[in-house]
């Protein structure tokens, strides 16, 4: 099996709406993909068409050389999460499992297996219809990995995760990626995005923006910048500005200098006899590269002014450190046992059905 996801020119209309528009690209094995764009993008739509769930206006997804209707056993080829409320609150975690095993033919023991795996072995008794949200996410995790699967397809998997179960999702999909599978993931976390993927595909009104490794993708939507932390700021931003090197003063007092390298910096302040206590180079982070691809953000924030002497004076403090996760608050007491390879008890409650 050559476990890729191959789309091609991919298309969906709803009335006059364009959802997805001439899709193309390929998810490849041993690598984890992550699938980002801004909400309304099509990525949800991209992912349920590609499961069949959906049917496109033009185009295809191969899945293997195949269209997922077509694959034989396709909880054995392919796992997806996508909607974990689609799940009979009457059932328990168990029960649900045991069926979807049994319609595919996967041994019953695997139910324990995955149960145990994502720390809901404790619950499996309990009706779905009192789990918090992320007991949801987990169960449906375990039901994607239940087939023991190639290829996996999930959509925001870490929602409703507490920070723990966060890192524990992270580990198991790059797990799964270093046995050679693939691993087609979205999420709105662009720190966790960060760590997690070592591929992105970036979409944008259903068009795509980018298909490049993350690291590529974060050096070629961000400057970098030099900073300099330095007793003498006026000094080191007047002999910056000399040398024709385009200097910001941060809100903490920190000076941040464009066009420039470190080793610059570092000898025109042994030229000039000024005391430097730091000079390192930044680069964006995730986030502030996907906002400037995306344009998202531009209506936020308010670009500093450029004083005639070429400082830009900043008013509010940087916080692109590239771990702006709005993971959600944890909860206590879901039943879930807590072991090294899996994720904690406690996330936000989910709603009744």
């Amino acid at each position: 099996m050559s476990r890729v996801i191959d789309i091609q020119n991919l298309s969906k209309r709803y009335g006059d709406t364009v959802a997805v528009d001439g899709l193309s690209f390929t998810v490849r094995p041993g690598r984890v993909t992550g699938f980002l764009g801004p909400n309304g993008a099509g990525k949800s739509t991209t992912m349920r068409m590609a499961l069949g769930l959906d049917h496109p206006t033009g185009g295809r997804v191969l899945i293997d050389g195949r269209r997922y209707r077509e694959l034989s056993g396709p909880l054995r080829r392919v796992g997806a999460m996508l909607e974990t409320r689609d799940v009979h609150p009457g059932r328990s975690a168990y029960g649900h499992l045991l069926w979807l095993a049994r319609s595919n033919r996967i041994p019953a023991a695997r139910v324990r297996e995955v149960l145990e795996l994502v720390g809901l072995e404790k619950a499996a008794r309990r009706r779905v219809r009192g789990f918090s949200l992320g007991m949801t996410q987990r169960l449906g995790i375990a039901a994607a990995l239940l087939g023991d699967p190639p290829v996996l397809l999930l959509d925001e998997p870490v929602n409703g995760l507490d920070p723990e179960g966060v890192r524990w999702i992270r580990n198991l999909m790059r797990g799964l990626a270093a046995e050679g599978r693939t691993v087609f993931v979205s999420s709105h976390l662009m720190g966790e995005m960060a760590l997690t993927a070592d591929h992105l595909v970036v979409i944008g009104r259903g068009r795509l923006l980018a298909d490049t490794s993350t690291r590529e993708f974060i050096e070629a939507n961000s400057r970098s910048h030099v900073r300099i932390r330095t007793p003498e700021p006026e000094r080191m931003r007047r002999a910056l500005t000399a040398a024709g090197v385009r200097v910001r003063q941060a809100a903490d007092g920190t000076l941040e200098a464009y066009g420039t390298e470190a080793a610059g910096v570092g000898e025109l302040a042994a030229a000039s006899g000024l005391t430097v206590h730091e000079i390192a180079t930044e680069t964006a982070s995730l986030e502030e590269a996907f906002m400037r691809l995306t344009g998202e953000g531009a209506n936020d924030r308010t670009a500093a002014p450029d004083t005639a002497d070429g400082t830009d004076r900043q008013e509010a403090p940087d916080t692109g450190g590239g771990t702006n996760d709005r993971t959600a608050a944890p909860d206590t007491g879901d039943g879930a046992g807590r072991r090294a390879v899996r994720p904690p008890s406690g996330e936000r409650r989910a709603g009744r059905r």
